[in-house]
């Protein structure tokens, strides 16, 4: 048995369609999932399964061989989920961690993301770690601002960012969850890396508009998101994401995307097309 967290998310929804169509019978998935009135479409069996209340998730888990743990959004949720997974004698754990989260200079893989994997081992339930790269949609569902406005605003210099599409982490968790080698971790990103203002060209260079890229200082740039209505210290995480993105923090290239779903990652030329039609 297959069980995916937070099956309902953009994540998780592709994680399942990708088992399925590799042949995995449907009942030997489960859904683990908040809201289960949401997942009816998903064509699997689902369970309620809330990181804020652990006492719905050793029951969700119970039987399960490998478990897709996706990330939330507290190290409270985190240790929930992996002492459920403990006490339902999951055979294995499959987080989806962060780039170089032990050594990272931003925070949200320093702090969430590291003490998580730690929490993971020191359970002793046989684990791989997904370290998933930015998604190319963190900058493409951004398209339709940055046309109007002509601006792409950031703190990340010249820093390249290998990202790639969620379809592409969705493959690579399935990929694992079907052929998991315990104990492993996977540096995830795309096969080609790119600066925020080769991102800007791209955007101009297909739409026929000017978009160019303007750098600001990491806590200036934290001060004019929180200005667009960003909760402030939502809007120090990104801007403290976007230095690491500066430093080569969200630069990978170990190969291990590629090499998981058997194909070249989506390109950002790609990326920005597919956004362009529904812009």
């Amino acid at each position: 048995m297959i069980t995916v967290t937070a099956a309902t998310g953009h994540l998780g929804r592709l994680v399942v369609a990708d088992l399925l169509e590799r042949g995995v019978p449907a009942g030997e998935i489960t859904a683990a999932v908040r809201t289960p009135s949401k997942a009816a479409d998903l064509g699997v069996r689902v369970v309620e399964a809330d990181y804020d209340r652990p006492e719905t998730l050793a029951p969700a888990f119970a039987g399960t061989d490998q478990l897709l743990f996706i990330s939330g959004d507290t190290l409270e949720q985190h240790q929930n989920v992996v002492d459920a997974a403990r006490a339902a004698n999951v055979g294995l754990i499959v987080y989806t961690s962060g780039p170089k989260a032990e050594t990272s200079s931003i925070t949200l893989m320093s702090g969430k993301h590291a003490r998580t994997e730690q929490a993971i081992v020191a359970s002793g339930v046989p684990y791989v770690f997904l370290r998933n790269g930015w998604y190319l949609e963190n900058y493409t569902g951004q398209i339709d601002q940055f046309l109007g406005t002509g601006v792409v605003l950031g703190a990340a210099g010249d820093g390249r960012v290998s990202a790639a599409a969620r379809v592409d982490f969705a493959a690579a968790a399935a990929a694992v969850l079907l052929a998991p080698e315990p104990g492993s971790t996977y540096e995830l990103g795309g096969d080609q890396a790119f600066t925020m203002s080769e991102m800007a060209a791209e955007i101009s260079r297909q739409s026929g508009k000017p978009v160019v890229y303007r750098d600001l200082p990491e806590a200036e740039y934290a001060q004019t998101l929180a200005g667009f209505g960003i909760p402030a210290p939502f809007a120090e995480v990104l801007a403290n994401a976007d230095h690491g993105l500066s430093v080569g923090d969200l630069f990978v290239d170990s190969g291990d995307l590629h090499r998981l779903i058997g194909r070249p990652t989506t390109t950002l030329a790609d990326a920005v097309a597919a956004a362009l039609k529904t812009a």
